[in-house]
């Protein structure tokens, strides 16, 4: 496949009129509103329990979506690699090399996988905005900017291996495969000689916060981290009750219920600013402020408050109110992304690193 958007598009940066959707314009929301919710697209379920169990059910299992995408159609050189993570699940990943000896591991969020989120598919366009996320203009600006490149597909995700019966952990689960991305870049002979720091979206921004407070001595040569839309599972539930005129403490007691029935974890597990303590590296941490399916502010403020880094900055996204476009964000506005690796990954420039012919499996 051929890139063919264009980069200078903002796509998904516009506001959609979520009340309208819902029907909350008649008088009648709860009486007439007749499906249950798969993202935001049509209308949203007059019932706790359908609500409900549509959460639980993308919580139990995500959901795997097609690589409709690769480096070379950017133009960028590329090989195609692969690792275990901490527990032996086989992860699909890219190294994209450039010549620098800094390196950036990136994960992705639920739903995704190292390309993005087909959301401009007949199948998925009912999850999430429907439209496409497309993490490569992103990944281009990363390398243009000199930045070596290690991007995977977690467990369950994409082209990764099923790990855990296929069930999801939201991070709880998904953190093994930072530390196994994190091994394999440090025992690698190419990409074990750079400087590294993190990118990480959403679950897999949950999940690398989870890691780094379980596994700290796995991080201490990580040189900075850069957080998109992390999120815990309470405020899902609470907003879409909220968004339904219905009671959000009831909504959650019977999302949790159904989460322990379904994968054994509690709604309540899904907290990554439980896990706060352990990021210490200069983070920036990235979210949509006015995101319709949760509380974006509150939420966000809460996990960026939890981080112990002595270095940090909050950056609130504002052109949306649909969540996943804050995925495709820095593809178009790569500025602060690669001003922060730039300003925490400085030193002096070494020989180029890049070896082309060595395996990478």
């Amino acid at each position: 496949m051929t890139a063919t958007n264009d980069t200078s598009i903002d796509v998904g940066a516009n506001d959609i009129d979520y009340k309208k959707l819902l029907g909350a314009d008649d008088g009648g929301l709860v009486d007439t509103a007749v499906n249950a919710i798969k993202g935001v697209a049509g209308k949203i379920a007059d019932k706790l329990d359908p609500l409900t169990e549509q959460y639980a059910g993308l919580f139990k299992t995500g959901l795997r979506t097609p690589v409709m995408r690769k480096p070379s159609d950017y133009g960028m050189d590329f090989e195609e690699t692969w690792f275990p993570s901490m527990d032996g699940v086989p992860l699909e990943a890219w190294f994209i090399p450039a010549d620098s000896d800094k390196l950036l591991i990136i994960n992705h969020p639920m739903t995704c996988n190292r390309y993005g989120f087909p959301g401009h598919l007949p199948e998925y366009k009912s999850y999430f905005g429907g439209f496409e996320v497309n993490f490569l203009p992103e990944l281009k600006a990363l390398h243009d900017a000199g930045y070596n490149i290690l991007t995977y597909d977690l467990r369950n995700c994409g082209r990764s291996g099923e790990g855990n019966g296929g069930i999801s952990g939201l991070g709880l689960l998904e953190c093994r495969d930072v530390v196994g991305s994190v091994r394999h870049a440090r025992q690698h002979p190419v990409m074990g000689k750079m400087r590294t720091s993190l990118f990480s979206r959403c679950m897999g921004g949950n999940s690398t916060i989870i890691a780094m407070s379980k596994w700290p001595d796995e991080f201490r040569h990580i040189e900075a981290l850069v957080l998109l839309n992390v999120v815990s599972g309470p405020t899902f539930i609470a907003r879409g009750a909220e968004n339904l005129g219905l009671d959000p403490e009831e909504a959650a007691k019977r999302l949790d219920r159904r989460c322990r029935e379904t994968s054994g974890f509690s709604l309540f597990d899904f907290r990554p600013q439980d896990y706060g303590s352990g990021v210490t590296v200069p983070t920036l941490m990235a979210q949509l402020r006015r995101a319709f399916l949760i509380h974006g502010e509150k939420d966000g403020q809460e996990i960026f408050d939890s981080l112990a880094a002595a270095t940090k900055e909050l950056l609130w996204i504002e052109q949306s109110n649909q969540r996943f476009y804050a995925y495709n964000h820095f593809g178009q506005h790569p500025e602060r992304l690669i001003g922060w690796f730039d300003k925490h990954m400085r030193g002096n420039k070494v020989e180029p690193v890049r070896a082309r012919g060595a395996a990478l499996a």
